[in-house]
């Protein structure tokens, strides 16, 4: 209960007034919009999840012409820029995986407390579209490194797993150009460098699995 709350305290003050943040992906714009396309608030039945060290919260959920809009937020677990790599909805038979992404607040981690990023999913639907049993699901999380990130951030996570699995690939940080630039050092000779890389920059250091599920009804 403690952990919802602070993450309710996060969510609050993240989704104060502030200036407009640029969208990160648009979805395609709708030029008319038909009558026969509802606008409506959904219900969502448990909001909060926690799944492999991170809280997720779907803040709200509602649609609005063709499109399903989903406000995530969620904690960081450091300070590469996370975002939501994979989601869905789900609703009779249909699967959708398309969707755009809006960035609606970041608050950066500080002083020992988790970072918290809010995003606004956006799913477009047909206007026959039976959402009274739906759900969303958020895969996975995951980021693209910036450079600096690779030696601050991940070099003494990935160095961990390859010790803890046997793998005798050893990482080091090198200053190149004024900037430290993670290589690798040494390998197995039975190994190649294009093997060593394809291990080292395994998607696995870089995203983090859920799934988080959540279900939600919009009236017909």
């Amino acid at each position: 209960m403690k952990k919802l709350t602070t993450l309710m305290v996060m969510i609050l003050a993240a989704c104060a007034p502030g200036p407009t943040p640029p969208a990160v992906v648009a979805p395609a714009a709708t030029a008319f919009i038909d009558a026969s396309y509802p606008t409506a608030l959904a219900d969502v039945a448990a909001p909060y999840q926690r799944t492999n060290g991170i809280d997720v919260l779907l803040n709200r959920a509602w649609i609005d012409g063709k499109s399903l809009n989903a406000e995530v937020c969620f904690t960081l677990p450091d300070g590469s820029d996370w975002s939501v790599w994979a989601a869905s909805l789900n609703y009779g038979e249909t699967v959708l995986q398309e969707y755009g992404t809006t960035l609606v607040s970041v608050q950066e981690p500080a002083n020992g407390q988790a970072g918290l990023r809010c995003d606004t999913l956006t799913f477009i639907v047909a206007p026959d579209a039976d959402l009274t049993r739906a759900t969303i699901t958020i895969d996975s999380l995951g980021n693209q490194p910036r450079e600096g990130d690779y030696c601050s951030v991940y070099v003494p996570k990935i160095q961990a797993v390859l010790l803890e699995r046997g793998i005798g690939i050893a990482l080091d940080c090198v200053d190149v150009g004024g900037a430290l630039t993670m290589q690798i050092a040494n390998k197995p000779p039975e190994m190649t460098q294009e093997e060593a890389e394809q291990i080292v920059y395994s998607d696995e250091f870089y995203t983090i699995k859920g799934p988080w599920t959540f279900a939600l009804s919009l009236s017909q």
